[in-house]
């Protein structure tokens, strides 16, 4: 039924429906037609995207030189990566309107979360704690592909039964995700509900650095029919519906931003009575990839190339893991992403998936930071989500990376990389104050912070680094 409303709403929307409807339907005719079709497609697009590049980037126009090496293949292009692209903003897009210092300032303001830049564009972030934030700007095209692969996942996982339990829910949304920037995630769900009136009042964000007791009360008001969210707060809402806290019957529970462990995810599934299903997405292409009912994750490969490559940037060979991925975003031509460094090992299937998709299938390893379970002054155990408690960190002036450790009950060990020539002292004064502030929100205001002598560590056996390590998991991704 869902998949019914958008498609019409698609059909019946502003100027720019009819344009969306073809890119809808020609997603769902290239699943069909198989892997011919999905392949002819994406050889078409990459000759489209990397010849608009070289055109209209100044940045992409340095890097490939005599414009002969736009007919060259794919994998003959040069990587790209997030600061080196973030280093060149204004060379690289597309759109001369669109500056670095014109999005920055647009997202300086919260209340525009959701909403165009420039009445055309859709802009999101990533954090600053791994040293290298990133702003990213979506065209018209992009966002109906985007919304084209959700009528496509929708296909794929929702039996006619579910759509009865999706409309006696009144198709309610509820995404428990982080807020106050414009992270993708957020800013996705005010710019669907900023298209119409239903979708105000179906879709819904809920913060993930609230207290836990008034996330529990809010989305049992709310009693949504489908729940997205970090498989860390999926993991905490368990709990809580476990012990009768939390009482909801969500139809569907997807995943992302993180991996889930099995036992974590057999837990989540006991405690709804429904298997968590997750999505590979990321700032730079929403929707990636979506799973099927065996596990792995199935890639958008008429819009979306996903490289699996060594560390010298050589094809991985399929059923191995790779040292990283590059990503192609074939739908987005006022930000080129071309061999783009995503940074996650991924492996790519060697043979056709079971499940009968003709869409390339892959497993990824993504981020793993682990939830803190801290100890209040009554001696109550508090669960804090990584992804909250690392959001307070974001874009801290003269830090350029962070690592929280759980060394006890009541203390948090913090691990800083300052910027060179930045002031350590106040930069440690910054973080203390934003950590105490969030922590006394939780009522954890006991909770004791300790400045480390060692910068961030990286995993031993992934060599990636975690943002946040619970009580005994230091360095064992």
């Amino acid at each position: 039924m869902r998949v019914l409303w958008c498609a019409w709403r698609e059909y019946t929307g502003d100027g720019g429906a009819v344009n969306r409807s073809r890119v809808t339907i020609d997603v769902l005719r290239a699943q069909r037609e198989g892997t011919e079709g999905l392949m002819r497609r994406q050889r078409t697009r990459i000759a489209s995207l990397v010849s608009h590049a070289h055109a209209h980037s100044r940045y992409y126009r340095r890097l490939y030189g005599d414009a002969s090496s736009v007919n060259v293949p794919l994998r003959s292009l040069p990587p790209v990566s997030k600061p080196d692209l973030m280093a060149s903003f204004d060379d690289w897009v597309t759109d001369p309107r669109v500056t670095r210092v014109g999005v920055e300032e647009f997202m300086s303001d919260p209340s525009r979360i959701g909403r165009p830049y420039l009445d055309r564009y859709w802009v999101c972030s990533t954090s600053g704690t791994t040293g290298y934030p990133g702003l990213f700007v979506h065209d018209p095209q992009a966002l109906a592909v985007y919304r084209a692969f959700t009528i496509r996942l929708d296909l794929s996982w929702l039996s006619g039964r579910d759509w009865l339990g999706v409309a006696r829910h009144r198709m309610r949304w509820a995404s428990v995700i982080g807020t106050g920037a414009h992270f993708a995630g957020a800013s996705w769900i005010e710019a669907e509900r900023n298209r119409s009136w239903w979708r105000r009042h179906a879709f819904r964000v809920f913060s993930v650095q609230q207290p836990l007791g008034d996330l529990v009360a809010s989305l049992n008001t709310f009693n949504p029919g489908f729940v997205s969210g970090y498989p860390s707060a999926l993991e905490v809402l368990a709990v809580e519906q476990q012990a009768g806290r939390l009482r909801l019957e969500p139809v569907v529970l997807e995943t992302g931003g993180e991996s889930m462990l099995p036992e974590d995810r057999r837990r989540v599934a006991q405690a709804f009575g429904t298997t968590p299903r997750d999505v590979y997405a990321a700032s730079e292409a929403i929707m990636m990839a979506f799973d099927c009912t065996l596990g792995w994750l199935h890639v958008n490969a008429d819009w979306v190339v996903l490289e699996p490559v060594d560390a010298e940037n050589q094809p991985t060979p399929p059923g191995e893991p790779s040292h990283t991925v590059l990503l192609t975003n074939l739908a987005n031509h006022v930000q080129p992403i071309i061999r783009y460094d995503l940074g996650d090992s991924v492996l790519a299937r060697p043979d056709p998936c079971p499940c009968g998709s003709p869409l390339p299938a892959i497993r990824v390893e993504g981020r793993q930071d682990d939830v803190l379970r801290l100890e209040n002054a009554e001696g109550r155990i508090v669960p804090v989500l990584p992804l909250a408690i690392g959001s307070t960190l974001d874009d801290t002036p003269g830090v350029r990376r962070s690592q929280l450790v759980q060394t006890g009950g009541r203390t948090i060990r913090v691990r800083l990389a300052c910027d060179v020539g930045a002031d350590a002292d106040m930069a440690w004064q910054r973080v203390s104050e934003s950590l105490r502030c969030y922590l006394g929100t939780m009522g954890l205001g006991n909770v004791v912070l300790e400045l480390a002598t060692e910068p961030p560590e990286q995993s031993e056996r992934s060599g990636k680094f975690r943002q946040v390590i619970g009580m005994g998991r230091a360095n064992s991704v």
